[in-house]
């Protein structure tokens, strides 16, 4: 893929392009318009998303993708830090498709060598039939991704299930009645999250295995990733 390319026009919507070239002058575009309210950045990440889904369907597997936004190709290439926590979430859906490829890179193109991208856009909102038919239109009705998604509560039984059931029923297995009781105590539950206790320290909460993996994972190759070692990462977390 030789380019993914966005631009934002006028306030009332927001229209991104996708532009994808192969070998042999094949050329495939992509119009999307977008039906809720989204930011510069939002609109680059959604259009490299889409770029990447085509290429996927497509059997791609060498790509080089390619914006006029330098901060989200600068956040992909992870010379930037991402700190927005919604762009957080775009990031690692980005790394994700990432994956599926052999062979990919993220390069910037200035803006003023989006030509093509610029006809493209204008051509989301044309609704005449028979006018430039080679486009595939795209409305997306809602974002990719969602706040819910980041570190997002996990439902399945896990260690702090009995725990909650205890502090908030007050029963379980009778066999375990002794040792609950002891262990409980340590614990404490405010909004429905797990706290535990401590004596000179504030509480630390609770996480599930999905959240822990999400934390430590972050906190070692993500935004906050130092590369620490056992001790400086566990008194971090």
């Amino acid at each position: 893929m030789d380019a993914i390319r966005r631009r934002i026009f006028e306030q009332s919507f927001v229209r991104s392009e996708v532009v994808l070239e192969g070998p042999g002058e094949i050329v495939i575009e992509q119009a999307m318009k977008f039906e809720f309210k989204t930011s510069n950045n939002q609109a680059e990440y959604e259009a490299i998303i889409a770029g990447l889904h085509l290429a996927i369907e497509l059997e791609i597997t060498n790509i080089t993708c390619k914006s006029d936004s330098r901060l989200v190709i600068r956040q992909l290439t992870e010379e930037y830090e991402v700190r927005e926590t919604l762009l957080q979430q775009y990031f690692h859906f980005v790394k994700n498709l990432v994956s599926r490829f052999k062979e990919i890179s993220f390069q910037h193109v200035r803006r003023e060598n989006n030509t093509r991208a610029d006809a493209l856009s204008r051509l989301a909102t044309i609704k005449k039939k028979g006018v430039h038919r080679s486009a595939i239109h795209v409305t997306l009705v809602k974002p990719s991704v969602g706040t819910e998604e980041c570190m997002a509560t996990d439902t399945q039984p896990n260690w702090m299930t009995l725990i909650k059931q205890y502090l908030t029923e007050g029963v379980c297995d009778l066999h375990l009645e002794k040792t609950m009781k002891l262990q409980a105590a340590r614990y404490i539950l405010i909004d429905q999250d797990l706290y535990r206790r401590g004596y000179s320290r504030p509480l630390l909460k609770c996480l599930s295995p999905e959240q822990v993996t999400y934390v430590m994972t972050e906190l070692h190759e993500g935004i906050c990733g130092t590369h620490s070692g056992a001790q400086t990462m566990s008194a971090k977390i």
